[in-house]
């Protein structure tokens, strides 16, 4: 599998979510149906710059050796960011069908990041070589 792809991909990704956060905590907050109060948006801002940072940890990582027993702790960070945030975003997807679609999306994108990053995690990276 293309490693670096999945990892460059996931960086923007992340690093999209983490800038919006950051910047626009407020706008975000109204778009949820959140109160904008300052605890929020000092909350959405923290939460952005945990996001970026784990952008960049991916954008760093993209072309080292990844899956299996190479550079476990980065696959198992994502795999786990992406599959329990996917199955929280799965939960509230099925429990409430009135959300907007952005939300929809972002429930399809952490699904086949999850898959890929299990995949990633669980799979050797180099080719078995032939007898």
């Amino acid at each position: 599998m293309n490693t670096k792809l999945v990892m460059t991909a996931s960086a923007i990704i992340l690093a999209a979510i983490g800038l919006t956060l950051t910047f626009f905590p407020a706008e975000i907050a109204g778009y949820i149906e959140s109160s904008v109060s300052k605890t929020n948006q000092l909350t959405f801002q923290v939460l952005g710059a945990l996001y970026f940072a784990f952008a960049t940890l991916n954008w760093m990582a993209k072309d080292s050796v990844i899956g299996g027993i190479y550079n476990r702790p980065i696959s198992i960070a994502n795999l786990t960011h992406f599959l329990v945030g996917g199955l929280a975003l799965i939960k509230l997807v099925f429990n409430n069908t009135s959300l907007p679609i952005t939300i929809q999306l972002l429930t399809g994108v952490y699904t086949l990041f999850a898959i890929l990053f299990g995949y990633i995690f669980y799979n050797n990276p180099v080719p078995a070589k032939k007898a």
